[in-house]
């Protein structure tokens, strides 16, 4: 059985909940680190519900918690690691999407490192798209070795996407922006992308930016 996921929630700015922001945080953190984006994207987004679930295991290597394990010993380890958690981030998909009484296209999500992880390996899996994926210092995770366009047969669905790197980014380096990018464009799925110049592995102002005004642009589109 899936573990059941939760974490803190910031409610629409303005009337019920048209939309659903989900952020999945990187490994170490917890849904606390990333919630506040929400409150920054509130003007941008005032229908928008957000929620940030905690992941469903306790990090060993630092007080938070981790979507899976990381021992950088296992060239596979993300592509299981992500397998292996997406149940639960679906059933916890479905169960906020239930519980706002919103359809399955009204959901985006926006995951930081590991999350994006998260993010690209779930939404794009999806029977219905989300109207977004927003990733920050991730990459789109495959088997080892192998070509995204060997994922082809797994795509259930095309979202838009936008990717945000930090140049300084010494933990996953910037070429994994352009990697994802590449993999995803061959996969016919929209793939836009922005590089912070001088940002290590974080979220600077110009990212912050970029990422809210990308997700109202899709909210827009998707009527």
């Amino acid at each position: 059985m899936a573990a059941e996921l939760d974490g803190p929630r910031l409610e629409p700015r303005a009337g019920p909940a048209q939309a659903l922001v989900v952020f999945l945080h990187g490994y170490g953190a917890d849904g606390n680190d990333l919630i506040e984006l929400g409150r920054a994207w509130q003007g941008l987004l005032p229908q928008a519900a957000f929620v940030s679930p905690h992941a469903p295991e306790r990090c060993l290597q630092s007080p938070g918690r981790q979507w899976f394990s990381l021992t950088f010993r296992d060239p596979d380890e993300r592509w299981r690691g992500c397998t292996k958690a997406a149940p639960a981030l679906e059933a916890f998909l479905d169960s906020e999407l239930k519980r706002r009484n919103l359809p399955a296209s009204a959901l985006a999500l926006v995951g930081f490192s590991q999350g994006t992880m998260m993010a690209l390996h779930v939404g794009l899996r999806r029977a219905t798209a989300p109207f977004a994926i927003v990733g920050y210092s991730g990459v789109l995770v495959a088997p080892f070795g192998a070509k995204p366009e060997k994922l082809a047969g797994e795509i259930r669905s095309r979202p838009p996407v936008l990717l945000i790197h930090g140049d300084r980014d010494d933990l996953i380096p910037v070429d994994a922006l352009f990697q994802s990018a590449a993999g995803l464009a061959s996969l016919g799925i929209p793939v836009e992308w922005h590089m912070s110049l001088g940002v290590g592995h974080g979220i600077d102002q110009e990212g912050l930016r970029h990422g809210g005004e990308f997700l109202a642009r899709r909210l827009t589109a998707r009527g």
